[in-house]
């Protein structure tokens, strides 16, 4: 399970530290692909426990987790990257369309619509909107149901599953192309 404290779960890439090393930027990006590609094909099931604003990069994170509980009262999940003028790459496109339903994946896209907690259930974002005193016991609850999965045949199951995502997440010729 992975989970934060305080207002962010996950605000995403450091952009000013982007700026600052632009001779680093490639790097920086394999790096982070690799991180999603890593939990994607974690041979355990993973939960995310979003209990504030997950944005962009975190966002993303949180779609390659194998399920997502957010606070149902408080917090946005957003991709804001047609605000913020930066394309996604097509690692981070290719996660995002595997993860969301062709509908919602082109509105959270394109549209940068921050969802709430709710709204985010709602629109299959999250697998559940939960109270924020009910939120680490929930998705600590739902880790330890699916602990018996992990292993070998889950690890294959999961790499088989997202196999066209890992295959263009793991490619670090230009991951900005």
């Amino acid at each position: 399970m992975t989970a934060a404290t305080g207002k962010f779960y996950s605000n995403g890439l450091d952009l000013e530290w982007l700026a600052a090393h632009s001779d680093e930027h490639m790097d920086y990006v394999n790096a982070v692909h690799g991180l999603f590609a890593r939990f994607l094909s974690l041979p355990l099931i993973t939960v995310a426990a979003l209990q504030g604003h997950t944005f962009a990069a975190g966002a993303m994170f949180s779609l390659a987790h194998d399920f997502r509980l957010i606070r149902a009262d408080r917090g946005f999940w957003c991709l804001p990257e047609a605000e913020i003028n930066i394309p996604f790459t097509p690692g981070m496109s290719a996660l995002i369309q595997s993860r969301l339903t062709p509908q919602t994946a082109q509105h959270a896209m394109v549209s940068a619509r921050r969802f709430g907690g709710t709204e985010a259930a709602a629109a299959g974002i999250v697998d559940q909107a939960v109270d924020e005193s009910a939120l680490r016991t929930a998705a600590l609850e739902l880790a330890r149901s699916h602990a018996n999965k992990a292993g070998d045949t889950l690890g294959t199951i999961k790499t088989r599953m997202y196999a066209p995502v890992l295959t263009v997440l793991r490619d670090t010729t230009n991951p900005l192309d």
